[in-house]
C-alpha cells in the first residue's frame, strides 16, 4: 500500500462509506472521488481495477489494487496529484465538529504544533 491520504482515497472511490463530518467534507470526499473517476476514464486498466473495487469494497485485494493504481497515476502526472493534494486539503479543511466536538485542522510543516481546547488556567509552552 502506498500513503494513508492515498488508501482513504481509494477507500472512497471503491464505494465504502467514509465517516466525515459535515456536509462540506462529504461535497469534498464526492469531487474527490469523481476526479479519480474522470482522470481513470478511457485508462483500461484503471477502469477495470476501479469497477472491481466498487463492485466488492471489502475486499483488501481490490482496495489495494485501486490504492496503487491511484498511487501510480499519481507519480506519472504530477499535475494530477497536485489536484489530488487540493482536494484532499479541501476534505481535511472541511471537515468539522458538531456539538462538543472539536476538529484541528494544520496542514503546512512546522517544528511543533500546539492544537488545544477548553484550557482553564494558566498555560505555560516553553
Amino acid at each position: 500500500m502506498s500513503d494513508p491520504m492515498t488508501l482513504a482515497i481509494a477507500t472512497a472511490a471503491a464505494g465504502k462509506v467514509v465517516e466525515v463530518a459535515g456536509e462540506p467534507a462529504r461535497e469534498a470526499v464526492a469531487a474527490l472521488v469523481r476526479r479519480i473517476r474522470e482522470r481513470f476514464r478511457g485508462d483500461h486498466l484503471s477502469e477495470q481495477i476501479l469497477e472491481g473495487a466498487a463492485r466488492d469494497p471489502d475486499s483488501p485485494e481490490r482496495l489495494a489494487e485501486l490504492d496503487e493504481a491511484i498511487a501510480r497515476t499519481r507519480e506519472l502526472d504530477p499535475a494530477f496529484d497536485e489536484e489530488v493534494r487540493a482536494l484532499w486539503d479541501r476534505v481535511r479543511t472541511d471537515a468539522s465538529a458538531s456539538g462538543d466536538g472539536v476538529t484541528n485542522v494544520f496542514n503546512g510543516r512546522a517544528d511543533k504544533v500546539v492544537q488545544a481546547r477548553d484550557i482553564h488556567g494558566g498555560l505555560h509552552l516553553g
